[in-house]
């Protein structure tokens, strides 16, 4: 009788981690959803501490660029010719990864009379899009996937040069997505760096070089650029967002941060119409050294948004759209 007693709870374990297992199994083939947010309660702004870019990309870069049927088409291993940060770190948990993309942007693209933003309300984000793509074949991807309490509806979403949310930015005011992805979220220092635009230098001198294309397919340059954007004899100057700090305070209350405007979230910021020499988007019609002509164009500014949040033209998907949450670093 005992030994039957036995066998029957021996059968009853066996039949409970039975159906765990295969709850589990369920859960981890069909549940789509998206990773839990880290539930950050921070509002305040803090200084940016930045990882080092000491240390050499294993895999060399690859990036080739060229033209065919209306399309700018960019080939890319998304892997920088100058040097990155420790990665993973304790801001990011992420390893660089060689990705394999052909990217195509139009050659001519046509500007609309309402702007585009990244940051797309309708949809479960942000970020929603990169906003570009380097001349070495990396991604300007400025948005992040962290929101205070991790509440995407209340929609607090933390900007990543605020310094609220530790997320490993190196030197290069960039870091690596889930799969590896190197991407910028600021000034691409050493970028700037390869294309002969060094911070030591008199840059008041030279107009930025081309950083690279949005995906609109419009030109990306850094901050200096013609003081009158017709008159390429003009002196060059350090081109001014519009874009301020709101006055106040948030709102208070349960979906809301409260505290002082202060540059921690994207929602902190507004545009000012007339008070720099920069549109909402961060660009305007110009000459540059590579349209004589004229072109509608963006410049990455010293102060925020430092890289675009919204597109004067019809932006293309430069990959598939997905929030490149960062996970919790390990202790």
């Amino acid at each position: 009788m005992i030994l039957r007693n036995i066998q029957m709870r021996q059968q009853h374990f066996i039949a409970v981690a039975l159906v765990l297992i295969a709850t589990t199994f369920s859960f981890v083939l069909f549940g789509q959803g998206p990773p839990r947010m880290r539930k950050h309660q921070v509002t305040k702004a803090s200084a940016l501490t930045l990882v080092p870019a000491n240390k050499k990309p294993l895999t060399s870069n690859r990036v080739q660029i060229t033209e065919k049927d209306g399309f700018r088409v960019i080939e890319s291993n998304d892997i920088p010719k100058h040097t990155v940060g420790e990665f993973p770190n304790r801001g990011n948990p992420n390893a660089i990864a060689a990705q394999n993309w052909t990217i195509r942007i139009p050659l001519h693209p046509v500007t609309n009379k309402e702007a585009t933003s990244l940051h797309l309300r309708t949809e479960r984000g942000p970020p929603n899009m990169p906003f570009g793509i380097g001349v070495n074949g990396v991604l300007f991807e400025p948005g992040t996937a962290e929101f205070w309490m991790g509440n995407r509806s209340a929609d607090w979403n933390y900007e990543a040069l605020g310094g609220a949310v530790r997320l490993g930015l190196d030197s290069n005011h960039a870091h690596v997505q889930p799969g590896g992805m190197y991407h910028y979220h600021g000034i691409p220092t050493g970028l700037l760096n390869e294309l002969g635009f060094t911070e030591n230098e008199h840059q008041s001198e030279k107009h930025s070089p081309l950083l690279g294309w949005a995906a609109d397919g419009f030109p990306v340059y850094y901050a200096y650029g013609y003081s009158h954007p017709d008159d390429p004899k003009s002196p060059i100057t350090q081109l001014t967002t519009g874009f301020q700090l709101k006055e106040g305070n948030r709102p208070g209350g349960s979906d809301s941060p409260g505290g002082r405007y202060d540059g921690a979230f994207i929602q902190d910021y507004e545009f000012a119409e007339g008070t720099g020499d920069l549109d909402e988007c961060n660009g305007r019609f110009c000459i540059t050294p590579e349209f004589l002509d004229g072109t509608y164009a963006y410049f990455l500014t010293e102060a925020w948004p430092v890289i675009p949040r919204a597109f004067r033209g019809t932006p293309v998907l430069l990959k598939e759209r997905g929030h490149g949450a960062h996970r919790r670093p390990a202790r």
